[in-house]
C-alpha cells in the first residue's frame, strides 16, 4: 500500500468514524456514567467487532451475506432489538450516588469493564450497515495482485487506531463538560433519557432505512 494510498484510507476512515452512530451513543453514555478512561472499555468492544467485520468480508462472508436478503434482514432485525434494548434499559435504569470522581454508578455491571466490552462488540456486530459498508470500502484499498496479509493487516490497524482515537479522543471527550449534570439524581435521569432515547432513534433508522 502506498502511502497515497494509506493516506486515503485514514482521511476516509476519519470521516467514517466521525459519523454519528451506535457507536458513537455508547461512547458518550459510557464516558458519562463510567467516567473518559473506563470508557475505553466499551470503545475496545466496539474495535473488536470492526475485526470480525474485516474477516468477513476478506473471508468472501460479506458476499454471501448481502446476497441473501432473508439473512441480512435478520441481523437487521436483531441489530435493531438489540440497540432498543438498550435504550429502554437505559431509560428505566435507577439513579444512584456518584463516586469520589464524579462516575455514576449503575446496577447489574452495565458499568464493568466486561459489560462494556460486550456492549460494545454487540452494537457494532449487530450492524447489517458495516458489513455491506466495509464489502464496499476494503476492495478499494487492497491490491489482489499483491500479498494480502500485508494489506489487510496494515488497514485493519489504521481503520482501529483511527476510530479509537476519535471515539476516545472527540465523542468521550465531549461527554466531559455534561459530567457536572451526573452530580445529581435529576441529571443523572435526564441523561439517562437523552441517550436511550437516543439508542431508541438509531434502531428506527436502522430498522427502517434502507
Amino acid at each position: 500500500m502506498t502511502s497515497t494510498v494509506w493516506l486515503s484510507l485514514v482521511s476516509a476512515t476519519l470521516v467514517i468514524s466521525l459519523t454519528p452512530g451506535a457507536g458513537a451513543v455508547n461512547t458518550m453514555s459510557n464516558s458519562l456514567t463510567v467516567g473518559w478512561r473506563r470508557s475505553i472499555w466499551g470503545i475496545i468492544g466496539q474495535q473488536l467487532a470492526l475485526l470480525v467485520h474485516v474477516i468477513i468480508v476478506a473471508a468472501g462472508v460479506g458476499v454471501l451475506v448481502t446476497s441473501s436478503p432473508p439473512l441480512l434482514t435478520g441481523i437487521r432485525y436483531a441489530g435493531a432489538a438489540y440497540l432498543a434494548y438498550l435504550g429502554i434499559r437505559l431509560i428505566v435504569t435507577k439513579t444512584k450516588a456518584t463516586t469520589d470522581d464524579g462516575a455514576t454508578t449503575i446496577s447489574n455491571s452495565t458499568g464493568s469493564a466486561f459489560g462494556m466490552l460486550r456492549r460494545g462488540l454487540w452494537v457494532n456486530l449487530l450492524n447489517p450497515k458495516a458489513i455491506v459498508f466495509f464489502l464496499a470500502f476494503i476492495p478499494q484499498f487492497i491490491r489482489p495482485d499483491e500479498p494480502l496479509l500485508p494489506q489487510y493487516a496494515l488497514l485493519t490497524v489504521t481503520v482501529v487506531c483511527v476510530d479509537v482515537l476519535v471515539m476516545w479522543g472527540f465523542f468521550a471527550s465531549a461527554a466531559k463538560p455534561f459530567r457536572r449534570y451526573v452530580s445529581t439524581p435529576r441529571g443523572q435521569r435526564v441523561l439517562n433519557i437523552v441517550f436511550g432515547s437516543l439508542f431508541l432513534a438509531v434502531a428506527v433508522l436502522l430498522l427502517f432505512i434502507h
